[in-house]
């Protein structure tokens, strides 16, 4: 029995085999998505997701599917199942289906009668090409497996619908055919390790429905362009590899290609290596550039996200090349002290107040490693201080440091924070003032920049530098700290002060630098505990609020009202985690270990073998939002860390805890 386990009688329970859905990606942002059956449930899943430069860089589906038939004794049995109009399945291969395993890849078993056939794919890890094993496990004659590819030719974010342009002609290719359905677009080869009749007989199959999309409110109903079929025999105990990608290869190199590409996986063979190799898809190479993915499927690369991510990502491992190589690549984009929030070149969006500040506790987190804090300010001084000394005089989105220290940002109509919804054209959670979160990361920023400052004796940045840490600890009590309530207010905008119990004021304890006193931190740790924290992380606001939304469903609108409105955050789970160790030492680590294992759960729902993007604030809190996300994959990976970190032996008996350097305040 594998690591990820499925109930072999649940499969044929559409209930219990759609909800499950399986990623396998490359390392240049292409990826191969469905459900465990191999039916699509949205517009996001397909064979082959790839870039297309010649169109807009970003991914478009090529390949959708492919529907397969085996003939015996000249009946035919219809493997595949597509969803129509009216709850119709059809055909319904579904019901052949014997078993599912995802290791050493995703493999499907069907039986017919006394006939065993199997199914098994993975994703080049250096390609845009998909490999697919077919193999007559047992039969008691030959069989003939008949395949037809179902083309989409369209964005991840976009359906097909059937059209008089299409470019319906083919070429030959070795062992098989390629087509390209417009001009502008890759061509696809689809090409069989074995010779292989291919017959050409160009068709559209209207209205496939796709009900993850209809329950999120959009159009759910896609036209696939089928150019013709394949057809070869198999014989008992034969495998036949098939290639979808986007350059003729030859076909004798197929199957020992398969092979090749299913030993250089990390086997998910157990919690920690799923979140390994989950974490290995984020982390892709683009125009010779290093980034991250935010999340699979829709999401591209977020600044914001970059920074989180980076170091679970990364440092966890460690692999200090591609934490410095993601790291240049933002550093080519810095503009007016400011990272891009979301896109490329002109589509580059730079309205994120915080992303700035994710950079320097990423730094600190690889100078915790390296150990050399001379040579980071050498490499990376001039940067921070660029930075630092934008948001001193201010600079885009009235981000500027006032004469109290703190950094004030926000305009109406944007979202500048992690908190950044937007409905109907107005941000659900604006923040408009002082953030809480974002003044902790300031001030941290700075504390961390004067200790590199100090490693290589930059006197000159440390005069201009070293009187605002005490300026901002005064300023921030004053600012968000009620001793009453005994925890710290979201935001702050002039005589306006917010509240609300967040998530947000917990950075102002996880940060290696902290603005408020030991004594203080335990109040916002107990309040976080007591009204936010689930086993999947921290609800974004607290259940007696008011405004508090416990499920994040429906469509587009009253998912966005719900985002960070009591919506669950797996990431967040990093923060506390690292604040809880702060303060209890090794005598919280069993605490939040009970807190990492219980996503040992996650590995066989919803995104197979990784963490999902978001959860329901209600229990029982079910995965929802994307199927794979970067900063929870590498939130999970920094905790494993830290809790290896605090099981280390101690000094003197001493319980493992990181020491406050200014006394405590009452």
């Amino acid at each position: 029995m594998s690591y990820i386990d499925f109930d072999k009688n649940q499969l044929i329970n559409l209930n219990y085999s759609l909800d499950r859905e399986l990623l396998r990606t490359n390392r240049a942002g292409a990826y191969a998505s469905s459900t465990i059956i191999f039916t699509n449930t949205r517009k996001y899943h397909g064979l082959l997701a790839v870039p297309q430069p010649l169109i807009d860089n970003n991914n478009h589906i090529l390949l959708s599917t492919l529907d397969e038939t085996l003939s015996i004794n000249n009946f035919d049995f219809h493997l595949s199942m597509q969803m129509y109009p009216g709850g119709v399945l059809n055909p319904k291969g579904h019901k052949y289906i014997r078993d599912f395993s995802t290791e050493p890849n995703p493999k499907l078993v069907y039986r017919l009668g006394k006939t065993i056939f199997s199914k098994e794919y993975i994703f080049a890890k250096r390609e845009n090409r998909i490999l697919i094993r077919y193999t007559l496990e047992d039969a008691s004659e030959s069989v003939v497996l008949k395949l037809k590819p179902f083309l989409a030719y369209r964005s991840i974010h976009s359906l097909s619908k059937a059209n008089v342009f299409v470019e319906n002609k083919y070429r030959e290719a070795e062992n098989g055919a390629s087509w390209q359905m417009y001009k502008g677009y890759s061509r696809v080869y689809m090409q069989f390790s074995k010779k292989a009749n291919y017959y050409h007989s160009p068709d559209w199959y209207y209205n496939i429905e796709y009900i993850r999309e209809k329950e999120r409110g959009y159009d759910f109903k896609e036209d696939l362009y089928v150019p013709g079929f394949f057809e070869l025999n198999l014989k008992k105990g034969e495998s036949v590899v098939i290639s979808a990608g986007l350059e003729e290869k030859k076909a004798a190199g197929f199957k020992r290609q398969f092979n090749a590409e299913v030993k250089k996986r990390v086997p998910r063979d157990g919690f920690l290596n799923c979140l390994t190799n989950a974490g290995e898809e984020f982390i892709v190479k683009i125009n010779n550039k290093s980034e991250i993915i935010a999340g699979y499927p829709w999401f591209g690369r977020w600044g914001r996200d970059t920074f989180i991510a980076l170091p679970g990502l990364t440092l966890t491992r460690p692999d200090h090349k591609k934490f410095k190589d993601v790291v240049k690549t933002m550093l080519g984009e810095l503009k007016d002290g400011l990272f891009p929030n979301v896109g490329h070149g002109k589509e580059r969006a730079y309205n994120s107040v915080d992303s700035s500040l994710w950079f320097f506790w990423a730094m600190q987190q690889y100078a915790r490693q390296v150990k050399d804090k001379k040579s980071i300010w050498k490499e990376y001084g001039s940067k921070m201080k660029g930075i630092l000394d934008h948001f001193r005089k201010g600079t885009h989105y009235n981000i500027k440091m006032h004469d109290n220290g703190l950094v004030w940002a926000g305009e109406h109509g944007k979202a500048l924070t992690w908190m950044d919804a937007i409905v109907h054209g107005k941000p659900v959670t604006p923040r408009i003032g002082y953030a809480v979160e974002i003044n902790a990361l300031w001030y941290n920023a700075i504390m961390f920049s004067l200790e590199l400052a100090a490693a290589a004796d930059d006197k000159t940045f440390i005069k201009k530098w070293e009187k605002w840490p005490g300026i901002i600890e005064q300023s921030y009590e004053e600012v968000f700290w009620d001793a009453n309530k005994r925890y710290l207010a979201d935001y702050v905008d002039g005589e306006y002060k917010d509240w609300s119990v967040r998530p947000n004021m917990i950075f102002a304890v996880s940060m290696p630098h902290s603005p408020i006193s030991e004594n203080k931190q335990h109040g916002v740790i107990d309040k976080v505990q007591s009204e936010l924290l689930t086993s999947r992380g921290l609800r974004s606001l607290s259940p007696k609020n008011a405004l508090y939304k416990g499920k994040y469903e429906g469509d587009q609108s009253q998912r966005d009202n719900a985002y960070h409105q009591g919506t669950v955050w797996t990431w967040l789970l990093g923060a506390f985690a690292e604040a809880y160790l702060k303060l209890h030492g090794t005598q919280g680590a069993d605490f939040i270990r009970s807190l990492h294992t219980g996503f040992e759960e996650e590995m066989n729902i919803k995104g197979i073998g990784t963490i999902s993007e978001i959860y329901n604030g209600d229990p029982p809190y079910s995965g929802g939002g994307a199927i794979s996300q970067a900063w929870s994959v590498a939130e999970l990976l920094r905790i494993d860390s830290m809790l290896k970190e605090a099981a280390e032996p101690q000094t003197k008996g001493k319980s493992k805890k990181t020491t406050l350097k200014r006394k405590v305040k009452s």
